[in-house]
């Protein structure tokens, strides 16, 4: 591709030039701000598919055959309609790929996805896991989706996911990641470094009282997606004071917002990622969202700044949660070139600098 670096995660520069290339294209023209520091926000098409179950269409099908034989009934997107919790819908979305075989890609959901508690995964053609786009892909992408927690209104252009470029090896070994943190402080403290960059747990709070998560409120109404700062979060959320013994019993099946005890720091040259933790470790789930891009908690010193805020939901068997306890793994990438502009650098970034905090939906 034109522009094209070395090895690593490609930044906003490289993802424009991958339009202009052909190897990303759009049914419209992109939003202002569609491309970040090291990913491309994902948008939903025109119909959402209800669908009998999940599914991955295997190596010999596409996503379409498949929603011919699984789809109950077809949804207009085009002026929103409300998605229904416990349902599972499928989304053809309006970006599409053509990847040269030096590119592949992976998806995740957008932070406030995450934090609206809404599942999503991306499919493609002939695919055998989600959320992953193999070297030299050319095909429609097509959005998973089922809410958990609140019904929401979707609609075409509505973003959900965001998907990141890879060229070649850009994960750091542990060696390399001490030595990252040695050159620019990624955590307060001495880091925990296990595959990976480790996070504890925040149950302790600032004092006594103090909100130290959020427990999602159950039969409320729906979340428009694209509304900022338009919903009380009393109407939907219940806030977790700290008191006493700091540990929290997390209910089955029940949703919470609750945040890192490390403040973390992404350098500009280094993009990460929020991995599944080890599940023996416990019976629940942190983190649906998990791209954290160059910039992350970066100030001009270069240090650690932003609590990572995390999605956790329990299990089939209540658990207790005590404060400190590991409960993530950020992964770090090299970037194939920094990009120009930083997360939080006049991108109208919700979440720099951030401590406990929900999604942009609610005031």
């Amino acid at each position: 591709m034109a522009g094209e670096t070395g090895f690593g995660i490609l930044p906003a520069e490289e993802i424009a030039a991958a339009f202009a290339d052909g190897a990303i294209a759009a049914g419209r023209p992109l939003d202002a701000d569609q491309i970040q520091p090291a990913s491309l926000d994902l948008r939903l098409g025109a119909s959402a598919f209800r669908v009998r179950a999940s599914f991955l269409p295997g190596p010999r099908m596409s996503v379409a055959e498949r929603l011919a034989e699984l789809t109950l009934h077809e949804i207009d997107l085009s002026a929103g309609a409300v998605l229904e919790t416990g349902c599972v819908y499928i989304v053809p979305l309006l970006e599409s790929l053509a990847l040269p075989a030096s590119l592949e890609a992976s998806a995740n959901p957008k932070s406030s996805t995450g934090r609206l508690d809404i599942f999503t995964r991306v499919i493609t053609d002939r695919a055998q896991s989600f959320d992953t786009i193999p070297a030299g892909y050319r095909g429609p992408l097509y959005l998973e989706v089922s809410p958990r927690t609140f019904p929401i209104v979707a609609r075409t252009g509505s973003r959900l996911s965001q998907i990141r470029f890879r060229r070649g090896e850009t994960r750091l070994a542990d060696a390399d990641l001490a030595a990252l943190h040695a050159a620019v402080r990624l955590v307060d403290g001495t880091p925990q470094i296990a595959g990976g960059l480790l996070l504890s747990i925040d149950l302790a709070g600032a004092a006594e009282g103090a909100v130290i998560g959020y427990r999602a409120k159950r039969h409320t109404g729906v979340v428009d997606l694209d509304r900022r700062a338009a919903y009380d979060m009393l109407d939907f959320w219940e806030p977790i004071a700290a008191r006493g013994r700091a540990e929290l019993v997390l209910d089955p099946d029940q949703f919470y917002i609750l945040v890192s005890r490390e403040a973390v720091h992404v350098p500009p040259a280094h993009a990460a990622e929020m991995v599944a933790f080890d599940p023996l470790v416990g019976e629940f789930r942190v983190h649906y969202a998990g791209f954290f891009d160059p910039g992350f908690g970066h100030d001009a010193a270069g240090g650690a700044g932003s609590r990572a805020v995390l999605e956790v939901r329990s299990h089939e068997v209540p658990f207790i949660l005590e404060h400190g306890q590991i409960v993530g793994r950020l992964v770090y990438e090299r970037m194939a070139a920094a990009p120009a502009v930083l997360y939080g650098a006049g991108l109208g970034s919700n979440y720099q600098a951030q401590g406990l905090k929900l999604s942009k939906h609610f005031r």
